[in-house]
């Protein structure tokens, strides 16, 4: 009986460094949650133009507001431009360049990092084919990455790939579907992954509006995020072609 009592108080104290270890382990993910913003929603805003200037040329205008969660917290400013060469309608190359403004903290503190600022030149090539009713974009993007970390400067490479998937289900509505690998050309190869599924409503030929979630896995955190994006892509050739009059 008393070698039974041993075992069983044995047993009762191994449950409990168990629960306990458990119970820390919850506490500090919790923590780096609260930490980082993890465990919050957040939203991305966005708005793309395609602004045909010619036959062969367009130009890209983009800007984002990335916050933490769907109104509060900022996280990031993007602005991003471009020259596109239209080699036929299913295909495009394109030039361009980004500013991109990061708070990289969830939370306000002296201590923690809160302030990068980076200018992007990218190279890009898209192309374009259709299967049945399913329409298919791949997109690939070459970035050269000229970041300043708290005055610190720095420069990094990085190559993406994106897949997408638009199905149409009537004349003005549709699904959007996306993921997007982001590969370090230095360091550590894998940088990120963006999986995006979304309802769009095309308001007119020259632009839609889409709502729709995004899953952005980093290496060691994972966000949610709400996405409302703006596209309009006007036809300008009339303004460009357009005679002066003496």
């Amino acid at each position: 009986m008393l070698k039974n009592a041993a075992m069983g108080n044995q047993t009762t104290r191994a449950g409990r460094l168990l629960g306990l270890f458990f119970l820390l382990s919850f506490a500090t993910t919790s923590l780096q949650g609260q930490q980082t913003g993890e465990d919050k929603l957040g939203a991305w805003y966005m708005y793309f133009g395609m602004n045909r200037v010619s036959e062969r040329l367009s130009i890209h205008t983009e800007a984002q507001f990335r916050f933490y969660e769907t109104l509060s917290e900022f996280n990031q400013l993007l602005l991003r431009t471009g020259l596109n060469y239209h080699i036929n309608e299913k295909a495009i190359a394109t030039l361009g360049y980004a500013y991109i403004d990061t708070d990289p903290t969830y939370e306000d503190s002296e201590d923690l990092l809160n302030d990068i600022k980076e200018h992007r030149i990218f190279q890009q090539f898209i192309l374009m084919n259709q299967v049945g009713k399913f329409k298919f974009e791949h997109r690939y993007r070459l970035e050269q990455r000229f970041l300043s970390i708290e005055g610190e400067n720095d420069t990094r490479h990085r190559a993406r790939y994106r897949l997408q998937v638009t199905l149409p289900v009537s004349k003005s509505f549709f699904f959007n579907f996306y993921d997007e690998i982001f590969l370090n050309l230095q360091d550590e190869i894998f940088d990120q992954n963006r999986l995006y599924a979304a309802l769009g409503f095309k308001f007119s030929d020259k632009g839609n509006i889409q709502v729709g979630y995004l899953k952005n896995h980093f290496n060691r955190v994972n966000f949610d995020r709400l996405q409302l994006a703006i596209f309009y892509n006007p036809d300008l050739r009339s303004l460009f072609n357009r005679e002066i009059p003496d």
